[in-house]
């Protein structure tokens, strides 16, 4: 089941608005007069200046005002709470900087003991490097082949089998 088309009309006022009729029923007369007394109005967006083109509205705080009296209360406010949020951003800038230069100092001390540890364990290192080295010279000193068996592994009691 089809609903039968209704034909509509459609109108512009001068407020730039436009109206849309629809006939309710078939019967209805069409004479223009007794169809705008059932229209519906339909807000329709007109940019202000149609040569901006792009179709995006802007921010109300992009918008352009009539420039205040720079005598009025209201100039004079506005110049007030904006010298105040400079002075804050400018405040907040500051000691961000002034927060970023401290932790660059702690930075650089925590990196000057860390570099001056690694020298130390370095050192040690070096020096326990030296000891295992003189210790295995000792060993290697104090343990000889015997002078005869060349590549073979000396006998466990070798003055035991010694012809006893």
């Amino acid at each position: 089941m089809s609903r039968p088309s209704q034909p509509k009309l459609t109108a512009t006022d001068h407020n730039g608005v436009s109206v849309i009729q629809s006939q309710a029923h078939a019967t209805t007369s069409s004479s223009l007069p007794a169809a705008i007394a059932g229209l519906q109005q339909v807000p329709q967006l007109i940019p202000a200046n149609p040569s901006t083109g792009g179709g995006k509205a802007l921010a109300p705080s992009k918008m352009k005002k009539p420039p205040a009296d720079k005598d009025s209360d209201e100039y004079r406010q506005r110049r007030e709470r904006n010298n105040l949020a400079v002075k804050k951003s400018r405040m907040r800038s500051k000691q961000k900087a002034m927060d970023t230069q401290q932790r660059v100092n702690e930075l650089k001390e925590e990196n000057e003991r860390l570099e001056a540890k690694i020298k130390l364990l370095s050192k040690e290192l070096s020096v326990l490097k030296d000891l295992f080295l003189e210790h295995a010279h000792n060993l290697a000193d104090n343990v000889q082949p015997p002078a005869g068996a060349e590549g073979s592994s000396p006998a466990p009691n070798s003055t035991a089998t010694n012809g006893q």
